[in-house]
């Protein structure tokens, strides 16, 4: 959630932010008059709770008809106090339902707008130029016997699919690369819960806007996440960090793809369950934006390994999500689309998470303090579709990128 004091202090600033976001800029005052009711109600049971005790010392020195008519005093000023209280409550609880609807502050250098309004921040690398008739992911990973989405669907329905044989083999050599350059920087590899209650989900602010896209679990009311950047976040709230923390999370993930009807059917694009390896970083807040740029490039080191074209963008506004402040993509070339197409994405989620969490750090003078998290995508089961389509040669077979061979066992192409 948003700091509050930012919200008192300067509104113009979460209204600009709501604006740019194309949220509701009411929430913001309505947030401000809750806020306000429920300090007024603090500071009055406060006022009535000292005026309960100074009674209390004055009805045990009384007597007789005094006592009695202290007694009736202190009767009226209880069921006062319980009034007060029962507002301090109701008002605590319509503050934070407020603030929960509020997702955070953008950064002042986003590009404004929704889904389309990126801004392309560098292209590394051409997109090839086949001297044949390329084909897609799906054709190459059926010849292959990598892919097998027909029985995907006939066992768990549509967007599931197999990897088998060398499709198997090569998303472990991919998601093993990416743990290996994930522990030389420095990350603790974890491999995470798929599993969280609510409590976890909500803090990381994915059971707002898109609570659709979540396996939810009723009768054991948990969440089935879609990225280990959930458990991750979870794993050190209500907690006191002792210095900066970073982990690299190996799990399957799960999303719903609600409102993608009809959208990316075709091969393993748009899925149901899928695997990745997810660096996680908590940092003083101070320290976020120059992590942000560290987490990005060492994405952009993963892809270069892939060696495929790609290209880096600045995220609109609009596309944020609930928790990031501001958040990079690195989208690949598919040549079969003719388009680039999202592999990887980092996100600066300030102090959103943390405060959510209760996950803090000691300052230099020992105070307490809501510590950064961010997040960025090392390697994903999409990251087949361009290692497929841009290394496929005319017989249908694929180079396989020089750097994922060691992991291949050492095969250069896959047949």
């Amino acid at each position: 959630m948003i700091d509050l004091k930012v919200l008192r202090e300067n509104p113009e600033i979460v209204r600009a932010s709501q604006h740019a976001r194309g949220e509701d800029q009411g929430v913001v005052d309505s947030l401000l008059s809750a806020d306000e009711r429920r300090r007024s109600a603090i500071s009055r049971a406060d006022t009535l709770r000292a005026e309960q005790k100074v009674l209390g010392r004055e009805v045990g020195k009384a007597k007789g008809d005094e006592r009695a008519a202290l007694l009736a005093k202190a009767k009226d000023l209880a069921a006062e106090v319980k009034a007060a209280e029962a507002e301090q409550n109701a008002t605590a609880a319509e503050v934070d339902e407020l603030l929960a609807r509020i997702p955070n502050l953008v950064h002042p250098d986003a590009p404004v707008g929704g889904e389309d309004d990126f801004v392309v921040l560098k292209t590394v690398g051409e997109p090839r130029q086949f001297d044949f008739e390329p084909l897609d992911h799906l054709d190459l990973g059926t010849r292959l016997g990598a892919i097998d989405v027909e029985r995907g669907a006939k066992v768990s329905g549509s967007r599931f699919y197999f990897l088998k044989g060398v499709g198997a083999q090569l998303e472990l050599a991919l998601l093993m690369m990416a743990a290996q350059q994930a522990t030389a920087n420095g990350f603790q590899l974890m491999i995470t819960p798929t599993l969280v209650r609510p409590e976890i989900m909500a803090g990381t602010g994915f059971l707002g806007a898109h609570s659709s896209e979540i396996y939810h679990l009723p009768d054991d009311d948990l969440y089935l996440v879609g990225t280990s950047e959930v458990p991750l976040a979870g794993y050190h709230a209500d907690e006191i960090l002792d210095g900066e923390k970073r982990y690299a999370g190996w799990s399957s993930c799960y999303r719903r793809e609600a409102g993608s009807y009809g959208k990316d059917t075709r091969g393993i694009i748009r899925v149901h369950q899928f695997n990745k390896v997810e660096m996680f970083s908590y940092v003083r807040p101070e320290d976020a934006e120059a992590e942000h740029a560290r987490l990005l490039g060492w994405e952009e080191e993963m892809l270069a390994r892939i060696e495929v074209p790609y290209r880096v963008i600045d995220t609109a506004t609009g596309d944020l999500g609930t928790s990031a402040h501001r958040k990079f993509d690195c989208e690949a070339w598919v040549p079969s689309q003719g388009r680039y197409r999202e592999l990887t994405s980092t996100s600066n989620c300030t102090t959103f998470q943390a405060r959510r969490l209760n996950v803090r750090y000691r300052d230099e003078n020992g105070k307490t303090q809501i510590a950064a998290t961010l997040n960025g995508t090392l390697a994903t089961t999409r990251w087949l579709v361009a290692i497929l389509e841009n290394h496929q040669q005319e017989d249908g077979s694929v180079v396989v990128p020089a750097a994922l061979r060691p992991f291949m066992g050492g095969l250069d192409v896959l047949r």
